[in-house]
């Protein structure tokens, strides 16, 4: 099953490449080579991998399915991804899980004390509750993919245990809900701030923020927006791909808009692009700028005006609690904001005290 190849090397040194190869009914389930400087280690490896191939045999598990987990996640963000597209976060994430050491184990062998440690070392390296937790998520979001599509026989009640486990003690949570919102005085701050900068700037950071904070549309969501998806008789606009817990792809919805976001859009102007053609040709988003300028642009206002832990987000909780203190209700909202769970919109209704008005008491029968 094993051979050796002796190549020589531009150097002039050898080379001995050791080859592992299996094959079930006329197919190789299993083809693995490694280089070493030695023929003596060369022989080593191959009698390793043989006995572990063999172990592996009489444990009966599936020859050819031993992947490692950094070999499932490379197979989860090209196949998966190329069917259900997701966002920068969870790309993020599954790069992140490759290069921990777990990511090394073979996925056949993982235990529950393997996710345990994983846990608790991101952990001690500062990954809040929440955080950690995320990669409980993934990790069994691509196991159970790679067990259903692939057919590796994945023990996932090992990480259910783990799981289990890290909650009941603490280490993992769900993530804490902000409550942040905006003052009067840091929205005067921020206005002021790009009121001077924008006469020069490119984008106009004071609409956008004034946009945001009268639709809750994030800041994604607000360079997306296009002329021709505004309705105007209706008093709504269109929108693309809005996020969704399950499905964000083809997702279109319509929103409503305050007649205050309408002067805002009305005062945008048209930009002209290069077309396909290379001629000049009108843009077709009514903020045609790179959503992560905006956020860059945001924070470093906020920094410079002293405004701490304000993020560009927080204006669509703000936005949304105001819609609440004009007296809209929860479903009326949802037309708004594009909620999907009314109980979800729950959490933004973090009226101030003082937007309670007094009512009078009902006279008893």
């Amino acid at each position: 099953m094993g051979s050796i190849l002796t190549r020589r090397r531009k150097n002039g040194s050898l080379g001995y490449t050791a080859l592992v190869r299996l094959k079930r009914d006329g197919k190789t389930v299993i083809s693995e080579s490694a280089t070493f400087d030695r023929r003596q280690l060369a022989n080593e490896w191959i009698r390793r991998r043989e006995a572990e191939l063999d172990q592996q045999r009489a444990r009966g598990e599936p020859m050819g399915k031993g992947a490692t987990l950094a070999e499932l996640l490379e197979w989860y963000g090209k196949d998966i991804k190329e069917l259900t597209p997701w966002g920068r976060t969870k790309e993020a994430d599954l790069k992140r899980l490759a290069g921990y050491e777990i990511a090394k184990k073979n996925v056949l062998r993982l235990t529950t004390a393997d996710y345990i440690g994983h846990v608790e070392a991101r952990r001690r390296d500062g990954a809040g509750p929440a955080t950690a937790n995320n990669d409980l998520i993934w990790l069994r979001q691509v196991l159970r993919s790679a067990r259903a599509s692939l057919g590796v026989p994945i023990d996932l009640q090992l990480l259910e245990d783990a799981t289990h486990e890290l909650r009941q003690r603490r280490v993992t949570g769900k993530p804490k809900q902000r409550q942040r919102r905006l003052t009067t005085a840091e929205e005067k701050a921020l206005l002021d701030h790009f009121a001077v900068r924008d006469v020069r700037a490119e984008i106009p950071m004071a609409d956008i923020i004034r946009f945001a904070l009268l639709t809750a549309r994030r800041q994604e969501e607000i360079t997306r927006l296009k002329w021709a998806d505004l309705d105007r008789e209706k008093g709504i606009a269109w929108l693309d791909d809005v996020k969704h817990p399950r499905k964000k792809i083809g997702n279109r919805r319509a929103f409503r808009l305050l007649s205050e976001a309408w002067e805002i859009i009305d005062r945008q102007p048209k930009i002209m692009v290069e077309g396909p053609d290379g001629k000049p040709t009108p843009d077709p988003r009514v903020f045609p700028y790179n959503p992560k300028s905006i956020g860059a642009n945001f924070t470093r206002a906020c920094r410079l005006r002293g405004l701490e832990d304000l993020h560009f987000h927080d204006l669509r909780h703000e936005a949304t609690s105001r819609l609440f203190e004009r007296g809209y209700d929860i479903p009326e909202v949802a037309q708004f904001t594009l909620h999907e769970s009314w109980t979800t919109l729950k959490r933004y209704t973090h009226l101030r005290p003082e937007q309670v008005e007094e009512r009078p008491a009902k006279a008893s029968a």
